[in-house]
């Protein structure tokens, strides 16, 4: 957590809920649970922010269940096709998938986070060609098209895309872009 104390990922992601057990009582804490209840009793199942659920998760006065954006269900879409799930839609505030699923795995035990790492490395890596390769192509329409008052024609692919995801296509982009630049300028006149 605190290697990325200045990441606005880290802390879209630290700000993720996830649907905590608690185990004992804890007093004048109701209020967490939208409740009337003045304590937290045993049992009580309640959703809190990530920063918060480490405390009692490490202090083991909670157990925490995977959210939604990593149930089965969505382990399975991914498993069949990674480049149809639009991973900004599971998860709010800037689509954090990736950085939310770090965290989530911090908090398994070996084989849990083991599968939780496969999973999001797996993901990232079936996506990225696609990523890099939309990229490029819509690099270059807007390139063609400058000047020509078009819209960004690439906005509806990245509406899918997890926040990382979005920064390395901006970037592929700028690459793109920058690298025809500098083939027109070099280019000897006459040849």
């Amino acid at each position: 957590m605190d290697e990325d104390y200045y990441d606005v990922d880290a802390i879209l992601a630290e700000n993720q809920k996830v649907q905590c057990t608690f185990k004992v009582t804890v007093p004048e804490m109701g209020h967490l649970d939208g409740g009337n209840e003045r304590d937290i009793k045993p049992l009580s199942k309640v959703n809190i922010p990530m920063w918060m659920a480490y405390i009692l998760i490490y202090s083991d006065y909670a157990d925490f269940n995977i959210p939604p954006p990593f149930s089965s269900r969505v382990r399975n879409a991914l498993n069949a096709e990674p480049k149809s799930v639009k991973l900004c839609n599971l998860v709010g505030q800037g689509g954090v998938w990736y950085a939310f699923g770090v965290m989530i795995m911090k908090l398994l035990n070996d084989a849990p986070a083991n599968d939780m790492s496969e999973i999001l490395v797996k993901t990232f890596r079936s996506r990225l060609p696609e990523v890099i390769d939309q990229a490029q192509h819509f690099a270059s329409i807007t390139t063609a098209t400058a000047g020509a008052g078009s819209a960004d024609p690439s906005g509806a692919f990245r509406e899918g895309l997890d926040g990382t995801e979005r920064e390395l296509f901006t970037l592929a982009q700028v690459a793109v872009q920058t690298t025809k630049k500098w083939y027109n300028h070099s280019e000897v006149p006459g040849k």
